[in-house]
């Protein structure tokens, strides 16, 4: 199949290349991963209670999903986070080398890495319960070994905003050399709702970093609301709203405050795009439609769809071109689910139904 043709968004700040699946740009995740436990209970006990659970199913988690996504759209895939010493991190380290994901961080010999449970009950309802190690608990140095290469995306996630290691991303972002106009590779930041616990100091060096925010409408809502923003009226996105022009309106708004791109996903109904342009001008709201998905009890495919455009920015994509074969991805992730873990496929099965849609 034809691999498409694509540009930077940046031309200014990165060579301009012509990649289909294929990237040398790496994506460099500082995220945190944790293996998931993952038990079904017929109802979660309460205080005091007692449960009996089907046989558990483990499973790599939380930044682990966004490199894998990456790798399945053939960008190499490296983890600057912090892993540690023990059981849990060996099988970290074990899921890594099975799925090509390099790790370049920092290993805490004091500690293991932490855990997450995760119990699911006959409604599809998720309850987690996390257990923090190693991961959490990195000082200010934490990534100074991380070093971009010109092109590369770095990858952050909300789970690191909020503990311990937060201090060495607050350092890994005021360098000089990793500023706004000076750096010559791209971050993409996936705030999650911990972004309502992040402290203002760490907000800031955020917004000065100008990423491209990748982000649900919920997350989207708790955003707006730590910048001052009216979050979308929840009367226009019930039956009968126009849930095109609440979303739209909302990711003009906050493009106009962070001055930098973002992308607010909504399912099916697809994503809003607000980017920039090479000389930093703010563009137009686009619309990138979604895919019908038939509703499973599934967790989202977030992970997948940030992994995704990760990894077609790297390989030089435009940014809505990146979210459209990242909502196809998705998709499909969605109905491959494994125990209610998204599987987020290949760039040519993603490509070709891109291409089936058009």
């Amino acid at each position: 199949m034809a691999q498409p043709t694509q540009q930077s968004d940046h031309p200014n700040q990165f060579a301009r290349q012509t990649r289909g699946a294929s990237s040398q740009h790496a994506v460099i995740s500082l995220s945190e991963v944790v293996p998931d436990i993952m038990l079904t209970v017929d109802q979660v006990p309460t205080p005091g209670g007692y449960a009996v659970a089907g046989a558990p199913h483990v499973t790599i988690a939380a930044g682990y999903r966004v490199m894998k996504a990456a790798r399945q759209m053939g960008a190499p895939a490296k983890h600057g986070g912090i892993l540690g010493n023990g059981p849990l991190a060996g099988m970290i380290h074990a899921t890594f080398e099975q799925s090509e994901i390099e790790h370049v961080g920092q290993d805490r010999l004091d500690e293991d890495s932490g855990f997450r449970i995760m119990l699911g009950d006959p409604a599809g309802t998720k309850t987690l319960i996390a257990a923090y190690g190693a991961e959490a608990h990195g000082s200010e140095d934490a990534f100074d070994g991380i070093e971009p290469d010109d092109g590369d995306v770095v990858h952050i996630s909300g789970n690191t905003l909020t503990n311990q290691t937060a201090s060495g991303l607050l350092t890994f972002l005021t360098k000089p050399e990793n500023a706004h106009g000076t750096r010559r590779f791209r971050i993409v930041l996936n705030p999650t709702s911990a972004l309502a616990q992040v402290s203002d100091q760490l907000l800031e060096a955020l917004v000065l970093a100008r990423p491209t925010w990748s982000c649900n409408r919920q997350q989207a809502d708790v955003l707006a609301n730590r910048l001052g923003i009216a979050p979308i009226d929840p009367k226009k996105i019930t039956v009968g709203g126009d849930v095109t022009t609440a979303m739209g309106d909302l990711a003009m708004r906050l493009g106009d405050v962070l001055k930098a791109p973002i992308v607010i996903r909504s399912g099916a109904k697809g994503a809003w795009v607000r980017d920039v342009d090479a000389d930093g001008r703010k563009l137009g709201v686009a619309h990138i439609s979604g895919f019908p998905t038939e509703s499973v009890h599934a967790r989202s495919a977030g992970s997948c769809h940030t992994g995704v455009i990760c990894a077609r920015l790297a390989a030089g994509e435009r940014l809505v071109d990146a979210v459209r074969l990242a909502n196809a991805a998705a998709s499909i992730a969605i109905q491959r689910s494994v125990r209610g873990v998204p599987v987020c496929p290949s760039y040519a099965e993603a490509l070709m139904k891109v291409n089936e849609a058009a």
